[in-house]
C-alpha cells in the first residue's frame, strides 16, 4: 500500500481528483495519509476533513526564519511517514533537505507542456495568461518528480489540451484541469502504487 500525503495552497480541485480516484479505485494499491497546507483557509482541508483524512496547516507566516518552517515543514512531512508526496498547488518551496531526503518520491502537476510556460513566476493563471498572450495553438498539464529545480524533474505524464477561439485565462484553466490535469495525475499515483514508474539517466520510463 502506498502512503501518500498531498501538500496544497489553496482549493484542492486536485486533491479531490486523487480522492475520488481512490475512492472509486481508479487510484488502486493507495492510501491518502495527509494534507498539508501552508494556508490556513484553503478549502483543501476542508475537503480532507470531509472524507476523514489528517490535515494541518504549516506556513512560513508563524515563524520568525525560514529555516524554522523549513525544519517544522520536514517534521510534520516526516510524522505522516509518506512513500510518496505529491504537490498539488503547493506555493511553498521544498526545502532543499526534503528534495534530497525524499528523491524521485515527490511529485508535482504543473498546468502546461514542460518545458514550455514554466520555471520561476509561471503559477496558477499566470501560466495561461502566457499561453495565450504568445498565441500557442497548444497547452496541457504535466506530471513531473521533484528536483532541486523549478519544474525541471523528470517527467512523468503529459497530456495537450487545445487552446480555442474566445478562451480568457480562466476559461482554458478550467479546460486544462479537466482534461488534463485531473486525469494525469491520478494515473501517475496509480503506476507508482502499482511499480510502474522508474528513473533512469534522468528520465522516466514507464513499465
Amino acid at each position: 500500500m502506498l502512503n501518500i500525503i498531498v501538500l496544497v495552497s489553496g482549493g484542492g480541485t486536485n486533491l479531490q481528483a486523487i480522492i475520488d480516484a481512490v475512492e472509486t479505485g481508479k487510484i488502486s494499491n493507495t492510501r491518502i495519509s495527509g494534507v498539508i497546507s501552508n494556508n490556513k483557509n484553503a478549502y483543501a482541508l476542508v475537503r480532507a476533513q470531509k472524507h476523514g483524512i489528517e490535515n494541518l496547516c504549516i506556513s512560513p507566516k508563524d515563524f520568525e526564519t525560514r529555516a524554522q518552517f523549513n525544519e517544522k515543514f520536514l517534521e510534520a512531512v516526516d510524522g505522516m511517514k509518506p512513500d510518496l508526496i505529491v504537490l498539488a498547488g503547493f506555493l511553498v518551496v521544498i526545502p532543499p533537505k526534503m528534495t534530497e531526503r525524499y528523491r524521485n518520491r515527490i511529485i508535482n502537476i504543473h498546468p502546461s507542456l514542460i518545458p514550455s510556460f514554466c520555471g520561476t513566476g509561471y503559477y496558477g493563471l499566470k501560466v495561461h495568461e502566457a499561453a495565450l498572450l504568445r498565441g500557442v495553438k497548444v497547452v496541457g498539464a504535466t506530471v513531473h518528480f521533484v528536483d532541486e529545480g523549478t519544474d525541471t524533474g523528470p517527467i512523468i505524464l503529459q497530456k495537450a489540451v487545445e487552446v480555442e477561439p474566445g478562451d480568457t485565462p480562466e476559461i482554458l484553466q478550467r479546460r486544462v484541469m479537466e482534461q488534463a490535469e485531473w486525469k494525469i495525475l491520478p494515473r501517475a499515483i496509480d503506476l507508482i502504487a502499482n511499480g510502474k514508474v522508474k528513473v533512469e539517466d534522468g528520465k522516466t520510463v514507464i513499465l
